[in-house]
């Protein structure tokens, strides 16, 4: 009765170990088949800030289409599915529970520092790579995280940008800002700061709004009487649409500038004539730059697969984003995991990805950052053009 027993237990431990084997061929990384890498996305499709979800989105298929019709990544397509976060941090926990559930391969192509900042601890905790970030805030950047890969420069990188420029090529000293209350708006304020003080000095002011709101004007009334030079606005298009549009009609005309997040294309669609004379930092090339392989393809891929659809600076860079994910899945291998896909990025070294000498994409180990280059353009008539000589800006 013993060895029967015990010859029992036997064949099911057998048994078991059997069934951990995985069967030859068979692909054992979540969202992971012999034919496609599903990869998940929570993102702002709906709100204040959709036309920065949107397009990120666009992008993004714009390229993955492109990689799909060439046969894919070792023979298999990239699937992106879309999910609402509205922008609204309170909506992220189940909108990650939902890509959860759904076992995607990887998450990508999020929007706002609010919600990545909820987003990023749970794909660190579930070991889900997350890349694409449409966001500057150090809340990206700091603390390091192993499962967690941002491409664009930081806002740290955009505020110096702008303020040692207006200080030392056009004289400014009066600089104030007004920003969203979040994480974002408090990223910006703080590189903006640290901007100033390496010009021993002081903001003249500071005010604020609600996060996804159109309420501000106490924020406006508040720096207007510092009597500012210049005034940084840290926000989405559309509350930063309203500070222009309702500045303007008051008479009040200091020199505007703001920061990527802003959507450009949508701050112009929504501002119209107001947003004439903004002066708006990049990171990525203008588009128009169709000497660089990568624009010139970005361009292609848009008439190709999105059905000619405009191009913007926030469609670039999830196009972009999707060219550096796609590159970590090649460097991954055959034989695809999460982590052979983090050693992948970890292994790009100042490598030129077709968008110029500024921009070349730099991983490792303890850098999931890939770019620290800025543009900087300002609007005229409607259009953003690239500022070269901030001393003489391009003219209306």
């Amino acid at each position: 009765m013993k060895d029967s027993r015990s010859k029992t237990v036997c064949a099911f431990a057998a048994l078991i170990v059997l069934l951990a084997i995985p069967l030859h061929g068979q692909i054992v990384t979540p969202g992971v088949t012999d034919t496609s890498i599903q990869i998940g996305s929570c993102s702002a499709l709906t709100g204040t800030a959709s036309f920065l979800g949107m397009q990120t989105q666009i992008g993004a298929l714009a390229y993955f289409h492109m990689v799909n019709a060439d046969g894919g990544v070792y023979g298999r397509k990239i699937e992106l599915q879309m999910s609402d976060d509205g922008y609204d941090a309170d909506n992220a926990a189940a909108c990650f529970e939902k890509l959860k559930k759904q076992r995607f391969f990887a998450l990508g192509f999020f929007v706002g520092a609010p919600t990545a900042s909820k987003y990023m601890p749970m794909a660190e905790a579930e070991k889900i790579p997350l890349l694409g970030i449409f966001t500057g805030a150090e809340v990206v950047y700091e603390p390091f995280r192993h499962f967690v890969i941002t491409v664009r420069s930081s806002y740290f990188e955009e505020s110096r940008e702008q303020v040692d420029n207006i200080w030392q090529e056009r004289g400014v000293r009066r600089i104030a800002v007004i920003h969203q209350e979040d994480a974002a708006g408090h990223s910006v304020l703080e590189g903006v700061l640290r901007a100033i003080s390496r010009h021993q000095a002081v903001s003249v002011a500071v005010g604020s709004f609600a996060h996804n709101s159109l309420e501000v004007d106490e924020a406006i009334k508040k720096v207007r009487e510092a009597k500012p030079e210049a005034v940084i606005l840290a926000g989405p298009y559309a509350p930063l649409a309203a500070i222009l549009k309702r500045s303007h009609a008051a008479g009040w005309h200091p020199l505007f500038l703001s920061l990527s997040f802003a959507g450009t294309e949508g701050l112009i669609r929504a501002a119209g004539e107001d947003a004439d004379g903004v002066i708006i930092t990049q990171v990525v090339p203008p588009y128009d730059r169709t000497d660089l392989p990568t624009i010139k393809l970005y361009r292609e891929a848009l008439e190709k697969y999105m059905g000619g659809a405009a191009p913007s600076f926030v469609s670039l860079e999830g196009f972009v984003d999707a060219m550096v994910l796609t590159e970590g899945l090649k460097r991954a291998g055959k034989d695809l995991t999460r982590e052979k896909f983090i050693s992948g990025i970890e292994s790009i070294h100042d490598q030129d990805v077709g968008l110029g000498p500024k921009f070349l994409l730099n991983y490792g180990p303890k850098r999931h950052k890939g770019f620290d280059s800025v543009y900087a353009t300002i609007i005229r008539n409607g259009r953003a053009v690239t500022i070269t000589d901030w001393k003489n800006l391009p003219a209306k």
